[in-house]
């Protein structure tokens, strides 16, 4: 079995979580991998140009090699976000991505890293995801795209696309997982201290941090106080009432300052809560649904289901087990001369 060659291509703005998270998960893969059992990976940076890569926080990089110096075949080929203006603009590096498509078993992008594998042509007709902020640019920019704003890594065939930052976390581990299995996949996840693997599907929305976000004005609390109510009668009506406006003024309000309608928004909300009353194995799926205003487990279930591609009896388990794996006392590295 050979070993499986992954480069991450960076450039000057780059964010550099995007780079080192999945560099993190590789690493600790071949650190964990029981016996040498399975192929490892062997990572290696790559630029558009040679020298120092300096990221957008300031750190400085020197990647392993030019993009255009590498030769033979790669297993992945991942490129990282970041501020991606100039790789837009630079036909030399999009003519080398769209011909590399031919020698890579899968392509991957962590944020806005999906941006230059659109403008090289290789998302075309394809399902992507990209950071939230971007996704409706990405959208507009390359209409011939289904993005997905709110999934924090798609797969479509051998094209992984990842949202943004520590999603290439997730993303990495999903990969890690295909290709050394579920076990390994979990340990790196310990090791990591997160929270083993996020479904794919699971959204990048959080009805807590967009509440948060509301300015002070005519909403005042109401956001918040949606977040913290999700089985109140939550009707545009009734919310109008609340804020002291009229139904059609308040619905427009409301979109303006989160930037979604009332019903879109309590249903992300009560979502919320129902991912959370989920993790208690005490309650039962319909006092969940009711607790979080869904009415009957059988709303909840579609809602899951439209929302985040599983199913709460899946998600439940899904929790549950990682839980039970999370607390367990990390094994020790199988060398700890490799940690070095």
């Amino acid at each position: 079995m050979s070993t499986r060659r992954v480069a991450i291509l960076i450039f000057d703005g780059v964010q550099s979580l995007d780079m080192t998270g999945p560099l993190e998960v590789f690493a600790i893969a071949n650190r964990v991998r029981p016996g040498g059992a399975h192929p490892g990976y062997a990572v290696e940076l790559i630029a558009p140009a040679a020298g120092v890569v300096t990221s957008n926080s300031g750190l400085r990089i020197i990647p392993d090699r030019s993009c255009y110096a590498v030769r033979g075949r790669l297993d992945t080929l991942l490129v990282a976000g970041g501020d991606v203006r100039a790789g837009l603009r630079d036909q030399r590096l999009l003519r080398w991505l769209g011909a590399s498509a031919g020698r890579v078993r899968r392509l991957a992008s962590v944020c806005t890293g999906s941006f230059l594998l659109a403008e090289a042509g290789l998302l075309r007709g394809r399902r992507a995801t990209t950071h939230w902020a971007s996704v409706d640019v990405l959208a507009r920019r390359y209409p011939d795209l289904r993005v997905e704003s709110d999934a924090i890594f798609v797969r479509d065939g051998d094209v992984y696309t990842s949202a943004g930052v520590t999603s290439g976390i997730d993303l990495a581990l999903a990969l890690v997982e295909d290709d050394l299995g579920h076990a390994v996949a979990l340990e790196v996840a310990r090791w990591l201290v997160v929270f083993l693997k996020r479904p794919g599907g699971q959204s990048q929305f959080s009805s807590h941090l967009a509440a948060q976000a509301v300015a002070p004005g005519p909403l005042r609390d109401l956001p918040q106080w949606i977040v913290a109510n999700p089985g109140a009668d939550l009707a545009v009506e009734q919310l109008a009432a609340r804020a002291g406006m009229s139904p059609r003024n308040f619905a427009r309000v409301f979109r303006r300052e989160t930037g979604l309608t009332p019903a879109k928004f309590v249903e992300r909300a009560r979502l919320d809560a129902a991912r959370r009353s989920l993790e208690d194995r005490r309650l039962g799926l319909e006092e969940v649904a009711d607790r979080c205003g869904f009415g009957s487990a059988e709303r909840m279930r579609r809602t899951f289901h439209r929302h985040l591609r599983v199913l709460p009896i899946d998600y439940r388990k899904r929790f549950h087990s990682q839980s039970r794996i999370a607390a367990a006392p990390p094994a020790a590295p199988p060398d700890n001369r490799r940690f070095a």
